[in-house]
Protein backbone atom coordinates (compact mmCIF):
# COMPACT_ATOMS: atom_id res chain seq x y z
CA UNK A 1 0.00 0.00 0.00
CA UNK A 2 1.24 3.49 -0.83
CA UNK A 3 1.86 4.76 2.86
CA UNK A 4 2.60 8.05 1.95
CA UNK A 5 -0.60 8.94 0.58
CA UNK A 6 -2.80 7.15 2.65
CA UNK A 7 -1.01 8.62 5.63
CA UNK A 8 -2.04 12.06 3.89
CA UNK A 9 -5.35 11.07 3.98
CA UNK A 10 -5.61 9.92 7.53
CA UNK A 11 -4.20 13.26 8.77
CA UNK A 12 -7.33 14.92 6.89
CA UNK A 13 -9.57 12.42 8.76
CA UNK A 14 -8.12 12.71 11.98
CA UNK A 15 -10.71 14.47 14.67
CA UNK A 16 -14.16 13.87 15.18
CA UNK A 17 -17.00 14.06 13.57
CA UNK A 18 -18.73 16.38 15.99
CA UNK A 19 -15.98 18.50 14.58
CA UNK A 20 -17.17 18.89 11.30
CA UNK A 21 -21.03 19.45 11.77
CA UNK A 22 -21.33 16.01 10.52
CA UNK A 23 -23.80 14.06 13.02
CA UNK A 24 -22.09 10.82 15.22
CA UNK A 25 -23.82 7.65 14.42
CA UNK A 26 -23.08 4.20 15.82
CA UNK A 27 -21.02 1.92 13.42
CA UNK A 28 -22.90 1.13 10.86
CA UNK A 29 -23.06 -3.45 10.03
CA UNK A 30 -22.91 -2.22 6.43
CA UNK A 31 -21.09 1.16 5.17
CA UNK A 32 -23.14 1.83 1.96
CA UNK A 33 -20.82 3.77 -0.45
CA UNK A 34 -22.39 5.51 -3.92
CA UNK A 35 -20.09 6.90 -6.73
CA UNK A 36 -21.32 9.40 -9.31
CA UNK A 37 -18.99 8.63 -12.77
CA UNK A 38 -18.63 11.40 -15.82
CA UNK A 39 -17.87 8.61 -17.99
CA UNK A 40 -18.25 5.14 -19.05
CA UNK A 41 -15.96 2.30 -16.59
CA UNK A 42 -14.78 1.49 -20.14
CA UNK A 43 -13.51 4.39 -20.88
CA UNK A 44 -9.87 3.31 -20.16
CA UNK A 45 -9.18 6.58 -18.66
CA UNK A 46 -10.36 8.59 -15.62
CA UNK A 47 -13.91 6.80 -14.81
CA UNK A 48 -12.02 3.31 -15.35
CA UNK A 49 -9.17 4.66 -12.81
CA UNK A 50 -11.98 5.11 -10.45
CA UNK A 51 -13.84 2.23 -10.74
CA UNK A 52 -10.64 0.61 -10.21
CA UNK A 53 -10.44 2.28 -6.73
CA UNK A 54 -13.85 1.32 -5.86
CA UNK A 55 -13.08 -2.29 -6.71
CA UNK A 56 -10.41 -2.24 -4.23
CA UNK A 57 -12.83 -1.25 -1.78
CA UNK A 58 -14.99 -3.94 -1.90
CA UNK A 59 -11.67 -6.28 -1.80
CA UNK A 60 -10.79 -4.71 1.18
CA UNK A 61 -13.76 -4.62 3.54
CA UNK A 62 -15.71 -7.33 1.75
CA UNK A 63 -19.33 -7.23 3.56
CA UNK A 64 -18.43 -4.36 6.00
CA UNK A 65 -19.39 -2.35 2.49
CA UNK A 66 -21.75 -2.25 -0.16
CA UNK A 67 -20.99 -0.20 -3.47
CA UNK A 68 -23.21 1.38 -5.80
CA UNK A 69 -21.74 3.01 -9.38
CA UNK A 70 -23.95 5.35 -11.76
CA UNK A 71 -22.24 5.91 -15.05
CA UNK A 72 -22.14 8.62 -17.48
CA UNK A 73 -23.72 11.18 -15.53
CA UNK A 74 -23.72 14.74 -16.97
CA UNK A 75 -23.51 17.94 -15.32
CA UNK A 76 -25.94 20.07 -13.74
CA UNK A 77 -29.62 18.64 -13.42
CA UNK A 78 -28.50 14.83 -13.97
CA UNK A 79 -25.72 15.15 -11.48
CA UNK A 80 -27.87 16.82 -9.43
CA UNK A 81 -30.74 13.66 -9.42
CA UNK A 82 -28.21 11.27 -9.19
CA UNK A 83 -26.23 12.47 -6.30
CA UNK A 84 -29.98 12.79 -4.35
CA UNK A 85 -30.60 8.90 -5.87
CA UNK A 86 -28.14 7.95 -3.97
CA UNK A 87 -28.33 10.06 -0.39
CA UNK A 88 -32.14 8.89 -0.46
CA UNK A 89 -30.91 5.32 -1.12
CA UNK A 90 -29.16 5.28 2.09
CA UNK A 91 -25.67 5.78 1.15
CA UNK A 92 -24.00 7.56 3.56
CA UNK A 93 -20.21 7.96 1.63
CA UNK A 94 -20.40 9.09 -1.79
CA UNK A 95 -17.92 9.79 -4.14
CA UNK A 96 -18.59 12.62 -6.94
CA UNK A 97 -15.89 12.18 -9.25
CA UNK A 98 -15.74 15.02 -11.74
CA UNK A 99 -15.15 18.89 -11.21
CA UNK A 100 -18.73 19.53 -12.93
CA UNK A 101 -20.33 18.01 -10.46
CA UNK A 102 -19.33 20.75 -7.75
CA UNK A 103 -22.62 22.81 -8.02
CA UNK A 104 -24.70 19.82 -7.35
CA UNK A 105 -22.54 18.36 -4.78
CA UNK A 106 -22.90 21.14 -2.61
CA UNK A 107 -26.49 21.67 -3.06
CA UNK A 108 -27.11 18.08 -2.14
CA UNK A 109 -24.54 17.94 0.73
CA UNK A 110 -26.72 20.71 2.30
CA UNK A 111 -30.14 18.45 2.27
CA UNK A 112 -28.11 15.45 3.34
CA UNK A 113 -25.86 16.86 6.38
CA UNK A 114 -25.39 13.18 7.88
CA UNK A 115 -23.67 12.14 4.29
CA UNK A 116 -20.16 12.38 3.59
CA UNK A 117 -19.41 13.54 0.02
CA UNK A 118 -16.18 13.45 -1.72
CA UNK A 119 -16.00 15.93 -4.29
CA UNK A 120 -13.07 15.17 -6.80
CA UNK A 121 -10.91 18.08 -8.17
CA UNK A 122 -13.11 20.18 -6.55
CA UNK A 123 -12.41 23.86 -4.81
CA UNK A 124 -15.39 24.36 -2.43
CA UNK A 125 -16.11 21.80 0.76
CA UNK A 126 -18.63 21.90 3.12
CA UNK A 127 -18.32 20.21 6.71
CA UNK A 128 -19.75 17.09 4.98
CA UNK A 129 -18.34 17.94 1.49
CA UNK A 130 -14.42 17.04 1.18
CA UNK A 131 -11.86 17.81 -1.84
CA UNK A 132 -9.17 16.03 -3.08
CA UNK A 133 -7.35 15.38 -6.31
CA UNK A 134 -3.68 15.34 -8.59
CA UNK A 135 -1.19 17.68 -9.20
CA UNK A 136 -1.59 16.51 -12.88
CA UNK A 137 0.46 19.28 -14.06
CA UNK A 138 3.65 17.92 -12.53
CA UNK A 139 3.11 14.89 -15.15
CA UNK A 140 2.86 17.39 -17.61
CA UNK A 141 6.00 18.89 -16.97
CA UNK A 142 7.78 15.35 -17.60
CA UNK A 143 5.79 15.08 -20.73
CA UNK A 144 6.36 18.66 -21.87
CA UNK A 145 10.23 17.58 -22.02
CA UNK A 146 9.68 14.33 -23.60
CA UNK A 147 7.56 16.01 -26.67
CA UNK A 148 10.06 18.61 -27.13
CA UNK A 149 12.50 16.02 -27.58
CA UNK A 150 10.74 13.57 -29.99
CA UNK A 151 8.89 16.03 -32.18
CA UNK A 152 10.45 16.56 -34.97
CA UNK A 153 8.22 19.27 -36.61
CA UNK A 154 8.57 20.69 -33.19
CA UNK A 155 4.31 20.90 -32.76
CA UNK A 156 2.08 19.37 -29.81
CA UNK A 157 -1.30 18.65 -30.44
CA UNK A 158 -3.39 19.28 -26.93
CA UNK A 159 -7.19 18.27 -26.82
CA UNK A 160 -8.74 19.95 -24.71
CA UNK A 161 -11.83 19.02 -22.05
CA UNK A 162 -12.73 22.27 -21.39
CA UNK A 163 -11.05 25.98 -20.18
CA UNK A 164 -10.93 25.32 -16.35
CA UNK A 165 -7.51 25.94 -14.32
CA UNK A 166 -6.88 22.12 -14.15
CA UNK A 167 -6.51 22.03 -17.92
CA UNK A 168 -4.68 25.84 -18.04
CA UNK A 169 -2.12 24.30 -15.78
CA UNK A 170 -1.66 21.35 -17.80
CA UNK A 171 -1.47 22.83 -21.10
CA UNK A 172 0.69 25.36 -19.15
CA UNK A 173 3.22 23.38 -17.22
CA UNK A 174 3.72 21.42 -20.90
CA UNK A 175 4.86 24.48 -22.51
CA UNK A 176 7.31 25.96 -20.05
CA UNK A 177 9.03 22.40 -19.93
CA UNK A 178 9.16 22.10 -23.92
CA UNK A 179 10.27 25.76 -24.27
CA UNK A 180 13.71 24.82 -21.81
CA UNK A 181 14.53 22.50 -24.47
CA UNK A 182 13.16 24.09 -27.50
CA UNK A 183 12.53 27.52 -27.44
CA UNK A 184 10.60 27.54 -30.60
CA UNK A 185 8.06 24.70 -29.49
CA UNK A 186 4.75 25.34 -30.58
CA UNK A 187 1.41 23.82 -28.50
CA UNK A 188 -1.71 24.09 -31.34
CA UNK A 189 -5.06 23.07 -28.97
CA UNK A 190 -8.80 21.88 -30.30
CA UNK A 191 -11.70 21.69 -27.44
CA UNK A 192 -13.77 19.19 -27.92
CA UNK A 193 -16.26 20.44 -24.87
CA UNK A 194 -16.04 17.28 -22.97
CA UNK A 195 -14.37 14.54 -20.79
CA UNK A 196 -15.39 12.13 -22.51
CA UNK A 197 -16.25 11.16 -25.95
CA UNK A 198 -13.99 9.10 -28.38
CA UNK A 199 -15.97 10.78 -31.36
CA UNK A 200 -14.47 13.93 -31.20
CA UNK A 201 -11.46 13.09 -29.20
CA UNK A 202 -10.73 10.98 -32.24
CA UNK A 203 -11.41 14.03 -34.86
CA UNK A 204 -9.69 16.46 -32.75
CA UNK A 205 -6.38 14.30 -32.93
CA UNK A 206 -7.02 14.30 -36.39
CA UNK A 207 -7.35 17.35 -37.21
CA UNK A 208 -4.02 18.37 -34.66
CA UNK A 209 -1.94 16.03 -37.16
CA UNK A 210 -3.40 17.45 -40.55
CA UNK A 211 -2.62 20.73 -38.57
CA UNK A 212 1.28 19.52 -38.47
CA UNK A 213 1.32 18.40 -35.02
CA UNK A 214 3.43 15.01 -34.29
CA UNK A 215 2.78 14.86 -30.71
CA UNK A 216 -0.43 14.40 -29.39
CA UNK A 217 -1.59 15.07 -25.49
CA UNK A 218 -5.23 15.43 -23.99
CA UNK A 219 -7.09 16.45 -20.97
CA UNK A 220 -9.70 14.00 -22.25
CA UNK A 221 -10.34 10.45 -20.75
CA UNK A 222 -10.52 8.25 -23.52
CA UNK A 223 -8.31 6.21 -25.63
CA UNK A 224 -9.31 7.19 -29.18
CA UNK A 225 -6.56 9.34 -29.80
CA UNK A 226 -3.71 7.03 -28.54
CA UNK A 227 -5.49 4.81 -31.40
CA UNK A 228 -5.74 7.65 -34.08
CA UNK A 229 -1.98 8.39 -33.04
CA UNK A 230 -0.60 4.88 -33.09
CA UNK A 231 -2.74 4.09 -37.21
CA UNK A 232 -1.09 7.34 -38.38
CA UNK A 233 2.66 7.15 -36.99
CA UNK A 234 2.25 9.72 -34.45
CA UNK A 235 3.17 9.81 -30.70
CA UNK A 236 1.03 10.21 -27.88
CA UNK A 237 0.77 10.30 -24.14
CA UNK A 238 -1.62 8.08 -21.98
CA UNK A 239 -4.48 10.08 -19.88
CA UNK A 240 -5.25 8.79 -16.41
CA UNK A 241 -4.56 5.08 -17.11
CA UNK A 242 -1.56 3.28 -18.94
CA UNK A 243 -3.02 3.38 -22.90
CA UNK A 244 -0.23 1.36 -23.97
CA UNK A 245 -2.20 -1.69 -25.65
CA UNK A 246 -4.22 1.23 -27.76
CA UNK A 247 -0.70 2.82 -29.23
CA UNK A 248 1.93 0.25 -28.55
CA UNK A 249 3.55 2.36 -31.13
CA UNK A 250 2.65 5.37 -30.01
CA UNK A 251 2.59 5.55 -26.38
CA UNK A 252 5.49 7.43 -24.77
CA UNK A 253 4.44 7.42 -21.11
CA UNK A 254 0.99 9.22 -19.50
CA UNK A 255 0.38 10.34 -16.09
CA UNK A 256 -1.72 7.39 -14.41
CA UNK A 257 -3.97 8.61 -11.41
CA UNK A 258 -4.01 6.07 -8.51
CA UNK A 259 -6.82 7.15 -5.95
CA UNK A 260 -7.02 3.49 -3.76
CA UNK A 261 -4.87 4.34 -1.31
CA UNK A 262 -7.11 7.91 -0.68
CA UNK A 263 -10.04 5.59 -0.60
CA UNK A 264 -9.29 3.11 0.79
CA UNK A 265 -8.32 5.79 3.82
CA UNK A 266 -11.53 7.24 3.68
CA UNK A 267 -13.71 4.07 3.72
CA UNK A 268 -11.57 3.74 6.69
CA UNK A 269 -12.20 6.58 8.74
CA UNK A 270 -15.93 6.68 7.68
CA UNK A 271 -16.09 3.21 9.17
CA UNK A 272 -14.74 4.26 12.38
CA UNK A 273 -16.67 7.36 12.32
CA UNK A 274 -13.22 9.52 12.09
CA UNK A 275 -14.06 10.84 8.48
CA UNK A 276 -13.84 15.21 8.59
CA UNK A 277 -14.08 17.53 5.62
CA UNK A 278 -10.33 18.85 4.35
CA UNK A 279 -8.22 18.66 1.11
CA UNK A 280 -6.70 16.82 -0.37
CA UNK A 281 -4.02 17.22 -3.74
CA UNK A 282 -1.64 15.00 -4.10
CA UNK A 283 0.98 14.83 -6.46
CA UNK A 284 4.28 12.50 -7.71
CA UNK A 285 5.92 12.34 -4.58
CA UNK A 286 3.11 11.28 -2.95
CA UNK A 287 2.03 8.84 -5.53
CA UNK A 288 -1.55 9.73 -6.07
CA UNK A 289 0.14 10.46 -9.76
CA UNK A 290 2.19 7.80 -11.31
CA UNK A 291 4.44 7.89 -14.76
CA UNK A 292 3.68 5.10 -17.30
CA UNK A 293 6.98 3.59 -18.01
CA UNK A 294 8.53 5.59 -20.22
CA UNK A 295 8.49 4.17 -23.75
CA UNK A 296 8.96 4.19 -27.79
CA UNK A 297 12.14 6.89 -27.07
CA UNK A 298 15.83 6.71 -27.13
CA UNK A 299 17.90 6.22 -24.10
CA UNK A 300 18.92 9.59 -23.37
CA UNK A 301 14.84 10.47 -23.43
CA UNK A 302 14.27 8.19 -20.92
CA UNK A 303 17.02 9.45 -18.49
CA UNK A 304 15.92 12.84 -18.87
CA UNK A 305 12.62 12.13 -17.89
CA UNK A 306 13.53 9.86 -15.46
CA UNK A 307 16.03 12.80 -14.04
CA UNK A 308 12.58 15.64 -14.57
CA UNK A 309 10.51 13.21 -12.52
CA UNK A 310 13.15 12.63 -9.71
CA UNK A 311 13.49 16.29 -9.50
CA UNK A 312 9.99 16.87 -9.48
CA UNK A 313 10.13 14.31 -6.30
CA UNK A 314 13.30 16.15 -4.35
CA UNK A 315 11.58 19.37 -4.93
CA UNK A 316 14.56 20.75 -7.02
CA UNK A 317 12.23 21.22 -10.24
CA UNK A 318 9.47 23.35 -9.76
CA UNK A 319 7.32 23.27 -12.71
CA UNK A 320 5.78 26.87 -12.32
CA UNK A 321 9.40 28.80 -11.11
CA UNK A 322 9.18 32.05 -11.44
CA UNK A 323 9.69 34.51 -13.55
CA UNK A 324 6.70 33.41 -15.86
CA UNK A 325 4.80 35.74 -18.50
CA UNK A 326 2.08 35.07 -19.52
CA UNK A 327 1.16 34.92 -23.32
CA UNK A 328 0.83 39.14 -23.90
CA UNK A 329 4.33 39.16 -22.00
CA UNK A 330 3.24 40.37 -18.63
CA UNK A 331 5.59 39.27 -15.89
CA UNK A 332 2.98 36.70 -13.14
CA UNK A 333 3.30 37.52 -9.92
CA UNK A 334 5.47 35.55 -8.00
CA UNK A 335 3.47 34.51 -4.82
CA UNK A 336 4.98 31.11 -3.49
CA UNK A 337 8.62 33.04 -3.28
CA UNK A 338 10.60 31.42 -6.22
CA UNK A 339 7.65 29.27 -7.36
CA UNK A 340 3.53 30.22 -8.17
CA UNK A 341 1.93 29.27 -5.11
CA UNK A 342 -0.99 26.44 -5.29
CA UNK A 343 -3.65 29.22 -4.96
CA UNK A 344 -2.02 30.65 -8.07
CA UNK A 345 -1.83 27.18 -9.67
CA UNK A 346 -5.78 26.13 -8.50
CA UNK A 347 -7.47 29.45 -10.22
CA UNK A 348 -4.95 29.50 -12.91
CA UNK A 349 -6.18 31.68 -15.99
CA UNK A 350 -3.96 32.63 -18.20
CA UNK A 351 -1.60 30.76 -21.04
CA UNK A 352 2.53 31.53 -20.30
CA UNK A 353 4.36 33.22 -23.18
CA UNK A 354 4.87 31.22 -26.29
CA UNK A 355 1.04 29.81 -26.47
CA UNK A 356 -0.76 31.70 -29.46
CA UNK A 357 -4.27 30.26 -28.81
CA UNK A 358 -6.85 32.01 -26.36
CA UNK A 359 -8.58 30.46 -23.76
CA UNK A 360 -11.91 30.60 -25.09
CA UNK A 361 -14.34 32.72 -23.13
CA UNK A 362 -11.39 35.08 -22.58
Amino acid sequence: MRKSIAAAALVLAAGCAAATGVAAQDKPARLKIGFVYIGSVGDFGWTYQHDQARKAIVKEFGDRVETTALENVGAGPAAERSIEQLGRAGNRLIFSTSFDYMDSTIKVAKKYPGVRFELATGTRREANVATYSGRFYEGRTIEGAIAARMSKKGVIGYIGSFPVPEVISDINATMLAARKINPDIKIRIVWVDSWFNPGKEADAAKALLDQGADVIMQSTDSAAAMQVANERGALAFAQNADMIKFGPKAQLTGIVADWTPYYLARVRAALANEWTSGATWGGLKDRMILMAPYTNMPEDVKKLAAETEAGIIDGSIKPFACPIRDQDGKEIECKGGDHLDDSQVLGMNFFVQGINDRIPGK
